[in-house]
């Protein structure tokens, strides 16, 4: 008996120290990184501003493997399944892991259960969007224009779903609003009839509404962030404006497959940490109206369970329904 305590002590021991050594020697080949959406976006330009700075600073290639399809569920999935070692991660934005099971009857993976958080990576508000020709000069002046004319307002989004559509189904839930959703086929598409007076209003991702806006084609009336956005500081919060129940960040982070090891997700965690605070990444990320933001796993962890609620009870009262 004492034999077999001694024998199971020292396999403890064995096996601890080989996931110490293992953490110490994390990552020994490339790294691939999928990201769930198409080239070019939002979440691709994260992922790809965060897998530079990691393979400049880790001497190993962290690569980003784009398989878009179904909001994100495909790559998700994919992440999902693979092997729990650290060498397949997810970059993903909160819109497909706390969004998408409401949106969908049938989920591929439980993202609550199947993929682990590492750390948010970056956040980005969305912006309330309006045509020259709408007179609204605030958004308190936009919910006066929309009940003098109940259902007479559209507003644009990406699709049913989408994180447009999302923030401009709280909006009109917090104001009592009475507008009319007409979803495109993406963000471009809105946007072109949106600046073209096809269409009066939407939520927009900021990045891409700046230059619009500067240009005078378009008025930014507020952003969803808890507070203004570096990228365009003359625009007011929601919170400021009268309403922080709109309060809608859209974020981008990193998720690992359920069961890798503690000690891999401490260490990733503890990187993307380091290399968020470079000023060449902070700079890049401003670039793009985005900010960088992270988390500990646990942290993340708790804001997944608490939206992945919250937009539950959204996608309901606004009658969404599911794919």
């Amino acid at each position: 008996m004492h034999n077999i305590s001694i024998a199971l002590m020292l396999a403890s021991l064995f096996f601890s120290g080989t996931t110490i050594a293992a953490s110490e020697d994390y990552p020994a080949r490339a790294v691939r990184v999928v990201v769930p959406y198409p080239p070019g976006g939002g979440g691709d330009f994260v992922a790809r501003v965060l897998c530079k700075a990691l393979s400049d600073k880790l001497g190993q290639q962290f690569f980003v493997d784009n398989r878009a399809g179904a909001n994100g569920n495909v790559g998700s999935e994919i992440v999902a399944k693979a092997t729990p070692n650290g060498y397949t991660l997810l970059v993903a934005a909160n819109t497909t892991v706390t969004i998408n099971p409401s949106l969908y009857r049938q989920m591929p993976i439980d993202m609550l259960r199947d993929i682990a958080p590492v750390s948010i990576i970056a956040s980005q508000p969305n912006v309330l969007l309006v045509h020259s020709s709408l007179p609204a000069k605030s958004a308190r002046e936009l919910v006066a224009i929309a009940q003098s004319r109940p259902g007479a307002l559209d507003y644009a989004s990406a699709g049913t779903g989408s994180s447009s559509h999302i923030a401009a189904e709280l909006f009109r839930m917090v104001t009592k609003i009475n507008i009319t959703h007409v979803p495109y086929k993406g963000n471009g598409p809105a946007l072109a009839d949106l600046l073209g007076g096809q269409i009066p209003m939407m939520f927009n991702n900021l990045a891409p509404s700046v230059s619009q806006v500067k240009a005078g084609r378009l008025r930014a009336l507020a952003v969803t962030g808890e507070k203004r956005s570096s990228a365009a500081p003359e625009v007011p919060t929601m919170a400021e404006s009268g309403y922080p129940g709109a309060l809608f960040v859209l974020w981008v982070g990193m998720l690992a497959p359920a069961g890798t090891p503690a000690d891999i997700v401490a260490r990733i965690n503890a990187e993307i940490v380091a290399v968020a605070k470079l000023p060449e990444v902070r700079e890049r990320l401003a670039s793009e109206g985005t900010e960088a933001y992270t988390t500990s796993p646990s942290q993340m962890g708790e804001i997944l369970h608490a939206e992945t609620e919250k937009w539950a009870k959204v996608v309901k009262a606004a009658n969404i329904t599911p794919q």
